[in-house]
Protein backbone atom coordinates (compact mmCIF):
# COMPACT_ATOMS: atom_id res chain seq x y z
CA UNK A 1 0.00 0.00 0.00
CA UNK A 2 0.64 3.76 -0.36
CA UNK A 3 3.81 4.60 2.18
CA UNK A 4 5.25 8.11 1.80
CA UNK A 5 8.38 8.29 2.53
CA UNK A 6 10.03 9.92 5.54
CA UNK A 7 11.84 12.84 6.80
CA UNK A 8 14.82 13.65 4.37
CA UNK A 9 16.62 15.98 6.74
CA UNK A 10 16.71 13.07 9.08
CA UNK A 11 17.89 10.19 6.24
CA UNK A 12 15.99 7.75 7.81
CA UNK A 13 12.47 8.83 7.10
CA UNK A 14 10.25 10.71 4.58
CA UNK A 15 6.56 11.31 4.46
CA UNK A 16 4.76 9.93 1.58
CA UNK A 17 4.22 12.35 -0.84
CA UNK A 18 1.32 10.97 -3.04
CA UNK A 19 -0.30 7.69 -2.57
CA UNK A 20 1.64 4.47 -3.09
CA UNK A 21 0.66 0.48 -3.08
CA UNK A 22 0.14 -2.02 -0.95
CA UNK A 23 3.22 -4.40 -0.92
CA UNK A 24 2.88 -8.18 -0.47
CA UNK A 25 -0.79 -7.63 -0.69
CA UNK A 26 -3.87 -9.08 -2.93
CA UNK A 27 -6.50 -7.50 -5.14
CA UNK A 28 -9.62 -6.39 -3.57
CA UNK A 29 -13.24 -8.03 -4.55
CA UNK A 30 -14.29 -5.70 -6.37
CA UNK A 31 -16.24 -2.50 -4.35
CA UNK A 32 -15.54 -4.55 -1.14
CA UNK A 33 -14.72 -1.10 0.41
CA UNK A 34 -16.64 1.03 -1.26
CA UNK A 35 -15.50 3.97 1.62
CA UNK A 36 -12.18 3.80 -0.32
CA UNK A 37 -11.52 7.44 -2.54
CA UNK A 38 -8.66 8.22 -5.24
CA UNK A 39 -7.10 11.74 -4.92
CA UNK A 40 -5.60 12.78 -8.36
CA UNK A 41 -3.61 15.59 -7.27
CA UNK A 42 -1.65 18.44 -9.58
CA UNK A 43 0.31 21.15 -8.58
CA UNK A 44 3.27 23.24 -9.15
CA UNK A 45 5.88 20.42 -8.32
CA UNK A 46 3.94 17.81 -10.33
CA UNK A 47 1.31 15.12 -10.40
CA UNK A 48 0.66 12.46 -7.92
CA UNK A 49 -2.01 10.69 -5.83
CA UNK A 50 -3.39 9.73 -2.53
CA UNK A 51 -5.53 7.66 -1.02
CA UNK A 52 -8.70 8.60 1.28
CA UNK A 53 -11.76 7.31 2.74
CA UNK A 54 -15.19 8.40 2.77
CA UNK A 55 -16.93 9.60 6.56
CA UNK A 56 -19.78 10.96 5.32
CA UNK A 57 -21.79 12.41 1.77
CA UNK A 58 -19.76 15.37 1.63
CA UNK A 59 -16.73 15.08 3.78
CA UNK A 60 -13.21 12.43 2.70
CA UNK A 61 -10.34 12.06 5.14
CA UNK A 62 -6.79 11.82 3.96
CA UNK A 63 -3.24 12.91 4.61
CA UNK A 64 -2.12 16.51 5.46
CA UNK A 65 1.34 15.92 4.00
CA UNK A 66 -0.27 14.95 0.74
CA UNK A 67 -1.25 18.58 -0.71
CA UNK A 68 0.66 20.45 2.38
CA UNK A 69 2.96 23.15 1.24
CA UNK A 70 2.16 22.92 -2.02
CA UNK A 71 1.03 25.83 -4.62
CA UNK A 72 -1.84 26.05 -7.25
CA UNK A 73 -3.34 22.71 -5.68
CA UNK A 74 -6.23 20.59 -7.87
CA UNK A 75 -7.82 18.00 -6.51
CA UNK A 76 -9.99 15.89 -8.22
CA UNK A 77 -11.50 12.84 -6.27
CA UNK A 78 -12.77 9.75 -7.22
CA UNK A 79 -15.37 7.26 -5.44
CA UNK A 80 -16.72 3.51 -6.53
CA UNK A 81 -13.56 2.48 -8.22
CA UNK A 82 -11.67 -0.53 -8.41
CA UNK A 83 -10.06 -0.43 -11.22
CA UNK A 84 -9.09 3.28 -11.38
CA UNK A 85 -7.73 3.32 -15.49
CA UNK A 86 -11.23 2.57 -16.41
CA UNK A 87 -14.60 4.62 -16.52
CA UNK A 88 -16.39 2.66 -14.60
CA UNK A 89 -20.68 2.96 -13.98
CA UNK A 90 -20.40 2.86 -10.37
CA UNK A 91 -17.08 5.66 -10.37
CA UNK A 92 -18.41 9.06 -8.85
CA UNK A 93 -15.94 12.41 -9.40
CA UNK A 94 -15.48 15.32 -7.81
CA UNK A 95 -13.18 18.52 -7.94
CA UNK A 96 -12.60 19.51 -4.30
CA UNK A 97 -12.41 23.43 -3.99
CA UNK A 98 -12.69 23.46 -0.24
CA UNK A 99 -10.24 21.55 1.89
CA UNK A 100 -8.76 21.92 5.93
CA UNK A 101 -5.05 21.05 7.26
CA UNK A 102 -4.99 20.06 10.97
CA UNK A 103 -3.64 24.09 11.93
CA UNK A 104 -0.68 22.34 13.98
CA UNK A 105 0.35 19.89 11.32
CA UNK A 106 4.27 19.71 10.96
CA UNK A 107 6.25 18.53 7.89
CA UNK A 108 9.21 18.15 9.66
CA UNK A 109 7.83 15.89 12.90
CA UNK A 110 4.95 14.23 10.70
CA UNK A 111 2.37 15.41 13.52
CA UNK A 112 -1.10 15.90 12.89
CA UNK A 113 -0.89 14.40 9.90
CA UNK A 114 -4.65 14.68 8.54
CA UNK A 115 -6.61 16.77 6.51
CA UNK A 116 -10.58 16.84 5.16
CA UNK A 117 -11.59 17.49 1.87
CA UNK A 118 -15.12 18.72 1.66
CA UNK A 119 -17.38 16.93 -1.38
CA UNK A 120 -19.97 19.49 -3.02
CA UNK A 121 -22.34 18.01 -4.59
CA UNK A 122 -22.82 15.21 -1.96
CA UNK A 123 -21.76 12.03 -2.83
CA UNK A 124 -24.62 9.77 -3.76
CA UNK A 125 -24.51 6.38 -1.60
CA UNK A 126 -24.89 3.44 -3.25
CA UNK A 127 -23.42 -0.65 -2.67
CA UNK A 128 -20.22 0.75 -4.62
CA UNK A 129 -19.97 4.16 -2.06
CA UNK A 130 -20.52 4.37 1.44
CA UNK A 131 -19.24 5.90 3.90
CA UNK A 132 -16.86 3.87 6.89
CA UNK A 133 -17.30 4.88 10.64
CA UNK A 134 -14.70 6.19 12.67
CA UNK A 135 -13.85 4.94 16.44
CA UNK A 136 -15.68 6.19 19.24
CA UNK A 137 -13.85 7.30 22.14
CA UNK A 138 -13.39 3.57 24.30
CA UNK A 139 -12.50 1.96 21.30
CA UNK A 140 -8.93 2.11 20.96
CA UNK A 141 -7.14 -0.70 19.18
CA UNK A 142 -3.86 -2.21 20.95
CA UNK A 143 -0.65 -3.85 19.59
CA UNK A 144 -1.56 -7.54 17.88
CA UNK A 145 -4.94 -6.63 16.73
CA UNK A 146 -4.78 -7.28 12.99
CA UNK A 147 -6.10 -4.41 10.49
CA UNK A 148 -6.72 -4.03 6.94
CA UNK A 149 -5.32 -1.57 4.66
CA UNK A 150 -5.87 -0.87 1.13
CA UNK A 151 -5.12 1.23 -1.58
CA UNK A 152 -3.56 1.86 -5.19
CA UNK A 153 -0.48 2.79 -4.58
CA UNK A 154 3.26 0.61 -5.71
CA UNK A 155 3.22 -3.03 -4.97
CA UNK A 156 7.10 -3.23 -4.57
CA UNK A 157 9.60 -0.86 -3.08
CA UNK A 158 10.90 -0.49 -7.78
CA UNK A 159 7.78 0.96 -8.47
CA UNK A 160 5.92 -1.78 -9.63
CA UNK A 161 2.40 -0.37 -10.38
CA UNK A 162 -1.41 -1.73 -10.41
CA UNK A 163 -4.52 -0.03 -11.63
CA UNK A 164 -6.50 -1.99 -9.24
CA UNK A 165 -7.53 -2.20 -5.34
CA UNK A 166 -5.03 -4.05 -3.68
CA UNK A 167 -5.36 -4.89 -0.13
CA UNK A 168 -3.34 -6.74 2.95
CA UNK A 169 -3.42 -7.39 6.81
CA UNK A 170 -1.04 -5.71 8.88
CA UNK A 171 -0.83 -6.09 12.80
CA UNK A 172 -0.83 -2.86 14.92
CA UNK A 173 2.78 -2.62 16.68
CA UNK A 174 3.68 -1.43 20.02
CA UNK A 175 4.92 1.90 20.65
CA UNK A 176 7.96 0.80 21.76
CA UNK A 177 8.48 -0.76 17.92
CA UNK A 178 8.36 2.91 16.45
CA UNK A 179 10.38 4.71 19.30
CA UNK A 180 13.23 2.29 17.89
CA UNK A 181 13.28 3.64 14.89
CA UNK A 182 11.80 6.54 14.87
CA UNK A 183 12.85 8.55 17.80
CA UNK A 184 11.42 11.97 19.05
CA UNK A 185 9.26 12.14 15.88
CA UNK A 186 6.69 9.44 16.39
CA UNK A 187 4.18 10.55 19.18
CA UNK A 188 1.98 7.50 20.62
CA UNK A 189 -0.78 9.68 21.37
CA UNK A 190 -1.61 10.70 17.79
CA UNK A 191 0.35 7.89 15.64
CA UNK A 192 -0.30 3.86 15.53
CA UNK A 193 2.39 2.06 14.84
CA UNK A 194 1.59 -0.78 12.46
CA UNK A 195 3.71 -3.52 10.34
CA UNK A 196 4.14 -7.50 9.21
CA UNK A 197 6.53 -9.16 11.79
CA UNK A 198 7.87 -11.31 8.59
CA UNK A 199 8.48 -7.96 6.68
CA UNK A 200 7.11 -8.52 4.08
CA UNK A 201 3.61 -6.84 3.85
CA UNK A 202 3.06 -2.96 3.97
CA UNK A 203 1.35 0.28 2.63
CA UNK A 204 4.15 2.07 0.42
CA UNK A 205 3.97 5.10 -2.43
CA UNK A 206 0.91 6.39 -3.20
CA UNK A 207 -1.21 4.31 -0.05
CA UNK A 208 -0.75 7.79 1.75
CA UNK A 209 -3.91 9.31 3.26
CA UNK A 210 -5.76 5.58 3.09
CA UNK A 211 -7.47 4.18 5.94
CA UNK A 212 -6.52 1.82 8.37
CA UNK A 213 -9.62 -0.66 9.33
CA UNK A 214 -9.45 -2.44 12.28
CA UNK A 215 -13.36 -4.33 13.51
CA UNK A 216 -15.24 -2.22 10.77
CA UNK A 217 -13.94 1.04 11.87
CA UNK A 218 -11.55 3.65 10.58
CA UNK A 219 -8.72 3.37 13.45
CA UNK A 220 -5.68 5.14 11.33
CA UNK A 221 -4.36 7.12 8.16
CA UNK A 222 -1.33 6.07 6.07
CA UNK A 223 1.50 8.80 7.12
CA UNK A 224 5.18 7.67 7.09
CA UNK A 225 7.92 5.35 7.02
CA UNK A 226 11.35 4.05 6.60
CA UNK A 227 12.67 5.38 3.37
CA UNK A 228 15.07 1.76 3.29
CA UNK A 229 12.64 -0.31 4.74
CA UNK A 230 9.11 -1.09 4.82
CA UNK A 231 8.57 -1.99 8.86
CA UNK A 232 7.62 -0.66 10.93
CA UNK A 233 4.74 2.15 9.46
CA UNK A 234 3.31 4.93 11.11
CA UNK A 235 -0.31 5.87 10.85
CA UNK A 236 -2.37 8.81 12.06
CA UNK A 237 -4.35 7.63 15.04
CA UNK A 238 -7.90 8.98 14.35
CA UNK A 239 -9.24 8.70 17.61
CA UNK A 240 -7.02 11.04 19.25
CA UNK A 241 -8.46 13.28 16.76
CA UNK A 242 -12.21 13.22 16.88
CA UNK A 243 -12.98 16.33 18.68
CA UNK A 244 -11.34 18.31 15.40
CA UNK A 245 -12.91 15.91 12.51
CA UNK A 246 -15.99 16.80 14.13
CA UNK A 247 -15.95 20.73 15.00
CA UNK A 248 -14.53 20.55 11.21
CA UNK A 249 -17.70 18.65 10.16
CA UNK A 250 -19.82 20.69 11.99
CA UNK A 251 -18.39 23.99 9.71
CA UNK A 252 -19.17 21.38 6.39
CA UNK A 253 -22.79 21.54 7.32
CA UNK A 254 -22.94 24.85 7.86
CA UNK A 255 -21.34 26.24 5.39
CA UNK A 256 -18.63 26.30 2.41
CA UNK A 257 -14.37 26.82 3.96
CA UNK A 258 -13.36 29.80 3.27
CA UNK A 259 -11.12 29.97 -0.02
CA UNK A 260 -8.41 30.53 1.65
CA UNK A 261 -8.15 27.02 3.28
CA UNK A 262 -8.49 25.27 0.10
CA UNK A 263 -5.68 27.59 -1.49
CA UNK A 264 -1.61 27.00 -0.94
Amino acid sequence: MLLLLLLASASLLLPWAGAGRIIGGWEAKPHSRPYMAYLSIRSVSGNYQCGGFLIRPDAVLSAAHCVAGETKVNIAVTLGAHNISQNERSQQKFHVDHWVIHPNYSKNHHVNDIMLLKLNPRAKLTKEVSYIPLPSHNESVGPGTTCEVAGWGWTSQTQNETSVLMEVNLKVQSNEECEKYFKSSYDHQSMVCVGDDDRKKSTWKGDSGGPLVCNGKAHGIVSYGRKCCIFPTVFTRVLYFGPWIHEELRKFALQDLPDSTSSD
